[in-house]
């Protein structure tokens, strides 16, 4: 039986994946000098992946 093609991994079709993870975006505010130590993860601002 065949896959159906909505269900194959987006990397096969060469998709880049619009969402981030928590951590990503707490990596990316610290690399971007927007993170504060100690500050919570919780209700982080909404992040543009780097390209």
């Amino acid at each position: 039986m065949s896959q159906h093609p909505s269900l194959k991994k987006s990397s096969s079709i060469g998709a880049n994946r619009s969402v981030m993870k928590r951590f990503e975006r707490v990596k990316a505010l610290q690399a971007r000098g927007q993170w504060k130590e100690g500050q919570s993860p919780i209700g982080l601002p909404k992040t543009e992946p780097d390209a």
